[in-house]
């Protein structure tokens, strides 16, 4: 049966962030990820988790001025001393809050740069950063994320992300792989996760269009559901979508799975 995580950046947005924590619990959450813990004190995120018995599943790497705009600095090579700086504090936060599995996301291309380059960078630092996370024993993944939502993100199909990895050449990192982003990308969703079961560590969701839960738009998820269960995919599916109404009110695609799970 699937585990879904609820994504707190995304989802419960009616509450103020440390109270989606509690929000996601009850409505019947196990897990939770979110884009980034670093804007609070890590111990009173600790406390979050374990006061409404909730495993931390994800959280990225510290990915640049994202109010300004960035989207990830992994791909870019100016900026090679930043991101080993953050992937420290990643550590230092994976280690408080429990998570055993951290994001980097590439970034968006420059214009004008080296394809190369980038991809040459982005390798290096997946490395530096798997090789690190490997000693404090958490997982790196990393996620292509498609060009229409971010323009000119560098890792955008599932194929890129696995020769990335490859040319990494680190055992301790795997693809996260986003159903709605590869929906958007290159489709062909079951036979293309099924082909790369053995690299995928963590699947995240939402339909399409727009990006609001399951049932909202074009993408099958009963069969996926069902399709992950048989090709044996065991780990968390992070619920990354963008409520359609209130986040409560969205969650009837849920329900059957998370009482299945509570009677487990």
């Amino acid at each position: 049966m699937p585990k879904f995580a609820a994504n707190l950046t995304m989802m419960f947005n009616e509450v103020d962030f440390l109270d989606r924590f509690q929000a996601a619990a009850e409505a019947g959450f196990k897990g939770v990820e979110y884009l980034f813990p670093y804007d609070f004190d890590k111990d009173d995120l600790a406390r979050r988790l374990a006061d409404n018995g909730l495993v931390q599943v994800l959280h990225n790497l510290p990915a640049g001025d994202w109010a300004g705009g960035e989207r990830g600095i992994g791909c870019l090579p100016d900026r090679v001393g930043e991101f080993q700086d953050g992937v420290g504090q990643a550590i230092d936060y994976a280690r408080a809050l429990g998570c055993p599995r951290v994001n980097c996301l590439a970034g968006i291309a420059p214009a004008g740069a080296d394809p190369t380059q980038l991809a040459e960078t982005l390798a290096a630092n997946l490395r530096f950063a798997a090789d690190k996370l490997g000693e404090a024993g958490i997982q790196l993944v990393t996620e292509p994320i498609n060009t229409r939502d971010i323009p000119g993100f560098f890792l955008n199909r599932t194929a890129q992300g696995i020769e990335i990895i490859d040319a990494a050449g680190a055992d301790n990192l795997a693809l996260q792989y986003d159903i709605y982003h590869m929906q958007i990308m290159e489709g062909d969703l079951a036979p293309t996760i099924e082909a790369n079961l053995s690299r995928i560590a963590h699947i995240q969701l939402a339909d399409n269009p727009g990006r609001h839960e399951p049932g909202s738009g074009e993408i099958n998820y009963p069969f996926l559901f069902d399709f992950l269960d048989r090709i044996g995919y065991t780990g968390w599916i992070g619920c990354e979508y963008k409520p359609a109404a209130t986040t409560v009110e969205g969650l009837s695609w849920i329900a059957p799975y998370l009482t299945a799970a509570s009677s487990d």
